[in-house]
């Protein structure tokens, strides 16, 4: 009964924080609520019509939403880049930033969660992936196995900062002996995550752009690339805008974490790109559509280019140490880096596996006004979770929150 008294206290005291702040402060919030009302008004209208209101075809079924999906997936995943050295490693100038990387990661995670619904068309279809009641298909589907691996993820990114911010609202210490084997078991459980859903693309023989040995470590390297980099940004925010103290180095120990993943990725790229156009084949055509156009259709050129020079500028500027160590520099370099993977992760990944289709036909796409709205509901919706979980967890590490007996 104490610890449900505690815990109503809790949520009391977190609902007090979150309703009250600066104009600034008030000001995102409503913004954020606006762009949510636009994407709920948008999905009814889907819901009313089905998927025919979006740009997505019978010749290219998954678009944007699957797109925002699997870089979602990478960000959630990167997490784990500031849990290990702190939880496992236990490197403290880590410390600062391990509550909010895992808040960034349940705020991707949910927004996984609701792309894959409007993807689906709508919630109605969900029991289908009910165990028991629907047609789960496990272990033979490796969509029941992204189901797991991203549902059980977000458990431990939920659970465990959970209890280690009740410890720490009622004034006690957090016991290692309960949190660090679910820390450990993140570990995995985020490379896990994101192998799963990169051989959900590779078992797809009829796609042969995704039959590629290197895409889960590319997908590795791309997410502790991109999700880092949108902590740090986070982080450039959040120091700025509250009282929570982030040290420099702590925003340079995971610069470096960026910059190593950001060059194995480049790595990667070129090897990809020596496979698809040093001994061409027709299973080439894909890569040749995403890159140089197919038979005068080239919707994706300028994304695909604009990512990869974005890319590999972002990557040189984090190459250099004395550029890196520039914060105001670090803090563009990131945000370039961000929005390559994120048009590479999505629309130079997922759109041109169905081109051409498997009789040879280009049936090109582009996302309608409905599915843009749709997006930026479901991002609206994430920052608000996440601005949500980071002003409890500030208030209650800088000691703002505490239980009053």
């Amino acid at each position: 009964m104490k610890q449900l008294k505690v815990f109503g206290s809790l949520v009391k005291d977190s609902f007090d924080i979150i309703t009250k702040g600066t104009f600034k402060y008030h000001v995102w919030m409503g913004f954020l609520t606006l762009i949510m009302l636009i994407g709920m008004y948008c999905y009814s209208i889907q819901l009313e019509y089905g998927l025919s209101v979006t740009g997505m075809t019978d010749r290219v079924s998954w678009g944007l939403y699957i797109s925002n999906f699997t870089f979602l997936v990478g960000v959630a995943a990167a997490a784990v880049m500031l849990v290990m050295p702190t939880y496992v490693l236990k490197d403290i100038d880590f410390k600062q930033a391990v509550l909010i990387g895992e808040g960034l990661a349940v705020a991707a995670l949910i927004m996984c969660l609701a792309f894959v619904i409007a993807d689906m068309g709508g919630p109605s279809v969900l029991w289908h992936m009910i165990p028991g009641i629907g047609v789960f298909n496990f272990p033979n589907s490796m969509l029941t196995w992204d189901v797991i691996v991203l549902n059980g993820y977000l458990f431990l990114n939920i659970s465990i900062p959970f209890y280690i911010l009740f410890r720490h609202y009622q004034g006690k210490e957090s016991k290692k002996s309960v949190y660090v084997p679910g820390a450990i078991l993140s570990v995995f459980w985020a490379v896990g995550i994101h192998l799963v859903t990169a051989f959900l693309y590779q078992g797809l023989q009829a796609r042969p752009f995704w039959n590629n040995a290197l895409l889960g470590p590319r997908f590795l390297a791309s997410a502790f690339a991109a999700g880092p980099a949108l902590i740090i940004l986070v982080l450039a925010i959040i120091r700025s805008f509250t009282a929570f103290k982030v040290e420099d180095k702590t925003i340079k120990k995971i610069a470096m974490v960026v910059t190593v993943a950001a060059q194995i990725n480049i790595i990667m790229l070129i090897s990809e790109l020596f496979k698809e156009f040093y001994a061409p084949t027709h299973h080439s055509e894909s890569a040749y559509y995403l890159f140089f156009g197919l038979h005068g259709k080239k919707a994706l050129l300028p994304w695909i280019w604009t990512a990869i020079s974005l890319n590999v500028l972002a990557t040189l500027i984090l190459t250099f140490h004395k550029l890196r160590n520039n914060l105001k520099v670090l803090y563009f370099a990131c945000f370039i880096l961000f929005i390559a993977i994120w048009i590479e992760k999505g629309f130079g990944l997922i759109v041109p596996g169905f081109i051409p289709g498997p009789y040879g036909k280009i049936a090109e796409y582009t996302p309608t006004g409905i599915e843009i709205g749709v997006t930026l509901g479901i991002w609206a919706l994430g920052a608000l979770i996440f601005t949500i979980l980071a002003r409890v967890a500030i208030g209650i590490e800088t000691n703002q929150l505490r239980y009053r007996k």
